[in-house]
C-alpha cells in the first residue's frame, strides 16, 4: 500500500504515523526524544525512529514509504532542509533533510516548522478546511503561528513568518527572551497565565488550566487575570488582521483547551477593536496534538505529487 512517514518532533516527545493516500493513519507511534542525552542523541533518535519506521511499512504494508515529512521546533530553514535551532533540542545547524534522505535510501523529504506544520493540518483538513485565508494561532508555552495561503503555509523570505508571539503589545512591559520588551507571548501564553496565576494564589504549581475553571467559578483574581491575557491576546491577534486579512482566525495550543471560556471573551474583545478591518471567524483548532504529524504527512504527499507530475511531464 503506498505511503508515507510523517514525524513530529516535540521538546520532550516524537509522534509519528505512516500515513496512506486518503490521509488515513495506517500506523502510530511515540518515542521520546532523549534530549537529557544531548542534541546528537536526539538526532540519532529521529534516525533510527525513521528507519524503523520505514521497516515497518515495508513489512506490514507491502512496500516502502514514498517520502517522509517531518515537523520540528526551532528555527527552520525549510528550503534548504536545515534545522537552524532549537533551544529546547539543543541543535544548531543540522542538515536534517540530507541525513534521513540517506538514512531513508534516498526517498524525498520534506523539512517543515512544526506550528507551521500543524497549521498547513488545520487549514487543509482541519478547523480552516475551504479557507483561502487562513491564520493559525497556537498558544502554548510561547506563541506562534501560520499564515495560510490557497491550502499551502508562507514560511517567509527567512522561515520567521508568522512569529506572531513577537508582536510587542505592551510597549516597555515585561522583558521578553527574543530581545524585545512586552511581546504577545509574554501576557497571553499559556504559560504567561500560569505564571500569573500562580503568583496571584501563592501556589507554585497552579496553571493556566486552574485558572480558567477559576474564571469559571468567578474569582475575581482570575477574571483580571484572565481578562488581561484576553486583552493582549486581541491587540495582537488585530494587528495581524490588519497586515494579513484573513477570513479565519484558527485558535489552538493549550490556552485554547479553555473553550468558550476563552473564545466568547476574545471574540468580544477582537469585534470591540475592529474599525474598516473584516472581522474573521475566529474557531478552536480542530486536530488536538495530532496536527503536527497530520501536517508532515501532507508536507510529504505533497513532494510525492511533485514528483509524480515530474515525471508524467518529462
Amino acid at each position: 500500500m503506498k505511503h508515507v512517514i510523517a514525524l513530529d518532533v516535540g521538546g520532550t516527545g516524537m509522534k509519528a504515523a505512516l500515513v496512506g493516500a486518503d490521509g488515513a493513519l495506517l500506523h502510530r507511534a511515540r518515542r521520546a526524544t532523549g534530549r537529557e542525552r544531548g542534541p546528537e542523541a536526539v538526532v540519532d533518535g529521529i534516525l533510527d525512529f525513521a528507519a524503523e519506521l520505514r521497516a515497518y511499512g515495508e513489512q506490514h504494508l507491502g512496500a516502502p514509504a514514498s517520502a517522509a515529512g517531518v515537523a520540528v521546533p526551532g528555527i527552520v530553514d525549510e528550503r534548504h532542509g536545515i534545522a537552524a535551532y532549537a533551544a529546547n533540542l539543543g541543535w544548531r545547524d543540522v542538515p536534517l533533510r540530507t541525513l534521513l534522505t540517506e538514512r531513508l535510501d534516498g526517498i524525498p523529504v520534506a523539512l517543515g516548522h512544526d506550528v507551521r506544520t500543524g497549521g498547513l493540518a488545520e487549514g487543509r483538513i482541519g478547523a480552516g478546511r475551504g479557507t483561502d485565508r487562513f491564520l493559525f494561532v497556537a498558544l502554548g508555552t510561547g506563541i506562534a503561528g501560520a499564515i495560510g495561503i490557497d491550502g499551502r503555509v508562507e514560511s517567509g523570505a527567512h522561515g520567521f513568518a508568522g512569529e506572531i508571539g513577537h508582536v510587542v503589545v505592551r510597549p516597555g512591559g515585561t522583558p521578553c527572551p527574543c530581545g524585545q520588551r512586552g511581546c504577545l507571548e509574554r501576557f497571553a501564553s499559556a504559560s504567561a497565565v500560569s505564571e500569573a496565576w500562580a503568583a496571584a494564589t501563592g501556589d507554585a504549581a497552579a496553571d493556566a488550566a486552574d485558572c480558567a475553571k477559576a474564571v469559571e467559578s468567578d474569582d475575581p483574581r482570575a477574571a483580571r487575570i484572565w481578562q488581561q491575557a484576553v486583552d493582549a491576546l486581541a491587540d495582537g491577534l488585530v494587528t495581524a488582521l490588519t497586515l494579513l486579512d484573513p477570513r479565519t482566525l484558527v485558535i489552538g495550543g493549550g490556552l485554547a483547551e479553555a473553550g468558550e471560556t476563552l473564545f466568547t471573551p476574545l471574540r468580544d474583545a477582537v469585534r470591540e477593536r475592529v474599525t474598516f478591518q473584516k472581522l474573521p471567524s475566529i474557531v478552536p483548532a480542530a486536530l488536538g496534538d495530532t496536527a503536527g504529524c497530520l501536517g508532515a504527512g501532507l508536507l510529504a504527499w505533497d513532494l510525492v505529487d511533485m514528483t509524480d507530475s515530474t515525471e508524467v511531464t518529462t
